[in-house]
Order: C-alpha cells, then structure tokens, then sequence
C-alpha cells in the first residue's frame, strides 16, 4: 500500500491543509528539511533565492524529474536551476501547466519516487 502511495505521490494530499491554512501554495519551490536547507545554502550557489516563496506542494523540478534522494550535487543544482526559472518565468499558464503534468504522472506513476 505505502509503494502505490509513493509511487503515485497521493501520500501528498495532507499537504493540502498547508494550503488552505496559508502556510503553502499549490505551485512553487518544494522545501527541504531544515538540515538540508543549511547544508545547501553553503554549497549551492542561489539556492537561498528559492525561500522568497511560499513552499508548495509541487514544483517545477519535480515535473522535470528532479525529484528523489539527492545523490550527486547536480541534483540539488537543477532543482534550484529550475526554482529560480520558475520564479522568473511564473504565470497562471505555467501552474496549469505544473498540474496537469503532476496529475499525468501521479496516474503514470514515475520512476525516481523514494
């Protein structure tokens, strides 16, 4: 049961009670744990840039496919790299966008869920 939660990322849902509280948007960055966020400040260049927004609940790196266990530092880099596309580049078309293929790839499923 947990795997086709991960898999198909419905584990997520909860999140939604961040939303309605005020706490997270729908689309934007996705946090990181805190012990995350300090060691990549210090060994990612811009990443700090991603805390001028709310956290969401999907992102724009993850559609991409930079989600998962960061193993190698170009993972973290291209979330970031991503992030801050998204902040320069937002508008309604790009979240509708951002949905829809989070919507595909929950019901696809994906590969790189841990």
């Amino acid at each position: 049961m947990g795997k086709i939660l991960r898999k198909t990322s419905i584990d997520e849902l909860p999140q939604f009670f961040n939303v309605f509280m005020g706490d997270m948007s729908v689309v934007s960055p996705r946090p990181h744990m805190v012990v995350h966020t300090q060691q990549y400040e210090s060994s990612v260049d811009k990443y700090s840039v991603c805390h001028f927004l709310k956290p969401g609940i999907i992102g724009l790196a993850q559609i991409q496919g930079c989600k998962g266990e960061i193993v190698e530092r170009a993972d973290i880099a291209n979330r970031v790299r991503y992030d801050i596309f998204y902040m320069e580049k937002w508008s309604l078309a790009l979240d509708a966008e951002i949905v829809f293929l989070t919507i595909y790839n929950a019901i696809k499923g994906e590969a790189k869920t841990y």
